[in-house]
């Protein structure tokens, strides 16, 4: 079967005997897996931008929890409470700057109109999403299964495609590629907490890392 049916090859069902037997299933054409790969990665968008919203909550609770801490000089308490919401940002940030990335890659498969673009839109998201792989699962537990699913997916069309196709990947270039989505996401995610969550007091931090060091 040549590369461009594959691409775009509607479904025929098999022949009357094959129907009898039930034993041959037609291939499914590249295009469609990556449709649904991409309807995959938007549910997880979805899913991303819940639990940003969900740490925004409680974000807003450990903060508030500083804030009263402070106004009873209880500097002890308001310093577990920073460090914790330290961490919680921690979490906040890798979760938007995933769904940020999620997003980026989303867009590049729904431009994806030829056989040639799959190369250089492909080995990029498979790039991506394999470097946050872990980071989704401990942030995102639930869907873990369907980050899989979706890595595999790409993967399989991935070299589907350049076998059929006869083009080599290039992985430099992929990784170089995932790499600048990455960062561009890094930053804009930083840019958002910035914007969107008040600033830890720094004597707090700081009184934390003291108690730390006389422990």
């Amino acid at each position: 079967m040549s590369f461009s049916t594959k691409w775009q090859k509607k479904d025929e069902g098999p022949g009357l005997v094959d129907r009898l037997m039930g034993t041959v299933r037609p291939p499914v054409p590249l295009k469609s897996q990556i449709e649904q790969a991409n309807r995959q990665i938007k549910l997880l968008i979805t899913q991303l931008d819940n639990t940003v919203n969900r740490i925004k909550q409680r974000d807003s609770t450990i903060f508030k929890n500083v804030v009263s801490s402070l106004a009873k000089h209880d500097m002890q308490h308001a310093a577990v409470y920073a460090n914790e919401l330290s961490e919680v940002r921690k979490m906040g940030k890798m979760v938007t700057q995933t769904q940020l990335a999620m997003e980026q890659i989303s867009l590049r498969l729904g431009t994806i109109n030829d056989l040639g673009e799959i190369a250089s839109t492909l080995a990029p998201a498979v790039s991506v999403i394999k470097n946050m792989k872990e980071g989704l699962s401990m942030a995102l537990p639930e869907a873990d299964k369907e980050i899989s699913e979706i890595s595999g997916l790409l993967s399989s069309v991935l070299v589907d495609a350049s076998t059929t196709g006869g083009f080599s990947l290039n992985f430099d270039a992929a990784n170089e590629d995932a790499q600048k989505v990455l960062e561009e996401a890094a930053a804009v995610a930083e840019q958002r907490m910035k914007d969107s969550f008040p600033e830890i007091p720094a004597g707090v931090l700081a009184q934390e890392d003291r108690e730390g060091l006389t422990a």
